[in-house]
């Protein structure tokens, strides 16, 4: 069966993890309602949602589905089977579960959510990819696809494996284009390799590309001063060949608005920008980092299961962009997701050291994510 496009988005996604909240930590839905009517009014209509984000799908039904015929806009939720589900039948049951919440009758794409590390042995072992195809089959969902946070050989073995998804859902943006850690790019090209529609998750890095280092939002500020500094890495993702849409995490209406004012009438980079891009990448190049490659040799050797690796990245992020809120959330779900230790449980054996590639002094940098996180 061909891809079912269902009505064919604009270039932007509206991401639903990072909606606007009241004091008492509930989403404001009267904001969301203001949002979604933004985002329909312009022409734009791929939300996503997933079982895992709190309120999310509640949401959603509240300002989108009960507001708008079901046919004028395309919704993707997600199973995370690898979050609580002993059972095969604890897995399935979170799409009922998101068809409850959502009211929305079926779902234009249906993701396995978050493929990588130990996460990808549970959809395994529960018979995920069969059963989905089922759904498929049933009409319960129109489009069959996965979201992965891992390497780009994983990513090339399970379209390998699995030619029946439609489509990929990838963290891309220009600052991890290149990255050891994210390999964007190296993703993308398996993603394109196989042929699969890619939908961008993360393009603005969890918010980081919109407060960038000062030298990074100079460049951008200097090119154009009517362009948001965010502006730049949404419209590198959506610039990609192969990309259905870009996803944006809006938590407020004016970030609705700004993304509209350069998403609605998208137009592609011009050789111009993407030279400002490329110094951009060359200015965050320069920032001293751990140089590790997650290649984890480490880990496999360390007698506390430390997740060497997930801590140095976390460093990094805080020494790049200054937000240690985000770094230590980052690094504390990675950490609990992939069942490893922390820094602090750390015996300074160096064994660790002994296998490292690149020579890090791994027993140091852990006292300093210690100190900085923990």
């Amino acid at each position: 069966m061909a891809f079912d496009y269902g009505k064919a988005p604009k270039k932007l996604g509206f991401g639903l993890m990072r909606l606007p909240k009241l004091e008492d930590g509930t989403i404001d839905l009267e904001q969301t309602k203001e949002m979604v009517d933004l985002f329909m009014e312009a022409g734009c209509t791929y939300f996503d949602t997933a079982w895992a984000y709190t309120g999310s799908e509640e949401a959603i039904r509240k300002a989108l589905v009960e507001r708008y015929p079901r046919d004028s806009f395309t919704l993707a939720t997600k199973n995370a089977a690898w979050i609580g589900s002993k059972s095969r039948e604890d897995a399935v049951k979170q799409l009922e579960t998101s068809l409850e919440r959502s009211g929305a009758g079926y779902f234009d794409y249906y993701l396995l959510h978050n493929i990588g590390d130990n996460r990808r042995k549970v959809f395994d072992d529960f018979g995920l990819w069969d059963w989905v195809i089922e759904q498929k089959e049933k009409g319960i969902v129109k489009n069959i696809g996965a979201s992965f946070h891992t390497t780009p050989e994983e990513v090339d073995e399970v379209l390998t494996l699995h030619p029946e998804l439609d489509f990929v859902q990838l963290q891309i943006n220009y600052a991890d284009w290149d990255s050891p850690s994210v390999q964007s790019r190296a993703c993308y090209e398996a993603a394109q390799k196989h042929g699969k529609p890619v939908v961008v998750m993360e393009p603005v890095k969890g918010g980081n590309l919109a407060t960038p280092p000062e030298a990074v939002a100079k460049l951008f500020q200097e090119a154009d001063p009517d362009k948001s500094v965010a502006s730049w890495a949404v419209r590198f993702a959506a610039d990609l060949p192969g990309v259905l849409v870009v996803l944006s995490g809006m938590s407020n209406v004016q970030q609705m608005e700004d993304n509209l004012s350069y998403m609605k009438d998208f137009t592609h980079l011009t050789e111009e920008e993407r030279a400002v891009i490329a110094k951009a990448q060359e200015e965050l190049d320069k920032i001293p980092l751990i140089p590790c490659t997650s290649c984890d040799y480490c880990s496999k050797v360390c007698p506390c299961n430390i997740g060497i690796s997930i801590s140095f990245n976390a460093l990094n992020l805080y020494t790049v962009y200054h937000n240690k809120d985000i770094a230590g959330s980052q690094l504390q779900l990675r950490t609990n997701s992939m069942g490893k230790g922390s820094a602090a449980d750390c015996i300074q054996c160096g064994q660790c050291e002994e296998v490292c590639p690149q020579h890090i002094n791994i027993r140091d940098e852990l006292v300093r994510v210690k100190e900085t996180f923990l």
